[in-house]
C-alpha cells in the first residue's frame, strides 16, 4: 500500500480514499498497525481543524434522527459533515449490526456529508479502539465538523469527552426518574444536555425535564472551561427541526469562547498526552496476549488457585517474564 499516495487522496478529499484509510487504521494487524501509524503521521502537518462534537444518551432517544437532522443542517448551512457511529458488538459473536447508514438515510446521501460506522467490539467507554485516529482522517480530508455518536450504554460513556471538542448529551422527556439515572460522571463532562423529542404531546414533559436539568447543573461546581451560562440544558425536535439552529449557535459561541480564553488548544494538548499513555497501557496489556504471557499466567493461575502462591506474587513473576 503506498501511504503517500493515499494521504494525497485523503488530502483532496477522496472519500474512498478516506473509507479505506479508517479501515486501515481500524485493523488490528501488526502490519497495518504500522501503516497506519505511518499515514496519521504524514497527515498531521495537514493543519486541517474541526469542531469535534462528541454524542451520547440513551438507547432510544434519538441520537440517530438528532444526527441526521442537525448534519442535514449544518450541509445546508455549506459544511462539510463527518458522522463517525459507534455500534454495540455482541458480546457472543463479536458482530455489530453497523446500520446507522440506514438510520440516516437522507444524510448518507448528502455529498457534503460522510458517515462511517464502526464496531466497538471490547472497548468500554462508549468509542470503538481508533475512533480517535478516525477523527484525525476526517479533519484531513478537510470535514468543518466531525460528528462522535456513541453506543448509547449509559454512564460509562466519558472517554468520548476525551477526543472531542464538544461533549452534547441527549435526553429524551418524561422518562421516568432519567435525573436520578444519569449519574453525576456524565453529567460533569457534558457541556450542553438538549431535551429530544420536544414536540406534540411531549412538550410539556420536556419543559419540565429542561427545568429540572437547568437546576441540577446550577447546583454543579462551575468549571473553568465554561463561560457564563454553560453547561446549559435545551430542548430541541429532531422531527420538527426545531431548536437545531439554536443548539448549533450556543455551540459555536461556546467553542469560540473556549478558542479566546485558550482552553480550546489547551484542552487538545491534555487529550494528546491522554491517548499517549493509553496506548502505553494497551501496549502493556498486548504483551500479555503473547504465547510466552498465556503460558506463565496459566502456570501461575493454576498455582493460585490451588493455594501455593498469592495472587500478588504470581503477578510480579508474570510482569517479570515480559521484560525484556
Amino acid at each position: 500500500m503506498d501511504i503517500t499516495d493515499l494521504s494525497i487522496k485523503i488530502i483532496a478529499a477522496d472519500r474512498r480514499a478516506l473509507s479505506k484509510a479508517i479501515t486501515l487504521v481500524e485493523s488490528s494487524r501488526a502490519d497495518h498497525r504500522a501503516l497506519a501509524a505511518e499515514l496519521i503521521e504524514k497527515l498531521k502537518d495537514s493543519n486541517r481543524q474541526a469542531i469535534r462534537i462528541g454524542l451520547s444518551g440513551t438507547p432510544g432517544v434519538g441520537k440517530s434522527t438528532f444526527i441526521e437532522s442537525f448534519g442535514l443542517m449544518l450541509t445546508g448551512l455549506g459544511l462539510r459533515v463527518a458522522v463517525l457511529a459507534v455500534d454495540p458488538s455482541s458480546a457472543r459473536s463479536g458482530g455489530s449490526i453497523l446500520g446507522d447508514k440506514t438510520r440516516m438515510e437522507q444524510l448518507s446521501r448528502d455529498r457534503n456529508a460522510f458517515i462511517r460506522p464502526s464496531p466497538a467490539q471490547s472497548h468500554l467507554g462508549g468509542v470503538a479502539r481508533r475512533t480517535r485516529e478516525a477523527v484525525a482522517l476526517c479533519e484531513a480530508a478537510g470535514f468543518d465538523v466531525v460528528l462522535i455518536e456513541t453506543v448509547g450504554v449509559g454512564q460509562s460513556e466519558t472517554v468520548v469527552a476525551e477526543m472531542t471538542d464538544l461533549f452534547i448529551l441527549l435526553l429524551a422527556p418524561a422518562g421516568g426518574d432519567e435525573l436520578q439515572g444519569v449519574k453525576r460522571g456524565i453529567m460533569e463532562m457534558a457541556d450542553i444536555i438538549l431535551i429530544n423529542k420536544a414536540d406534540g404531546d411531549l412538550k410539556p414533559a420536556a419543559t419540565r425535564t429542561c427545568a429540572d436539568y437547568t437546576g441540577a447543573l446550577r447546583l454543579m461546581r462551575k468549571r473553568p472551561q465554561d463561560p457564563e451560562g454553560f453547561p446549559k440544558a435545551m430542548m430541541v425536535s429532531s422531527v420538527q427541526n426545531e431548536g437545531l439552529a439554536t443548539a448549533w449557535d450556543e455551540m459555536q459561541a461556546l467553542a469560540n469562547w473556549r478558542r479566546e480564553t485558550g482552553h480550546f488548544d489547551a484542552r487538545r494538548r491534555e487529550q494528546a498526552r491522554y491517548w499517549f499513555e493509553e496506548e502505553l497501557r494497551q501496549g502493556v496489556l498486548a504483551q500479555l496476549e503473547t504465547a510466552t504471557a498465556q503460558a506463565a499466567m496459566k502456570d501461575y493461575g493454576d498455582q493460585v488457585a490451588e493455594g501455593k502462591i498469592s495472587p500478588d506474587i504470581a503477578a510480579q513473576e508474570v510482569l517479570k517474564r515480559l521484560k525484556p
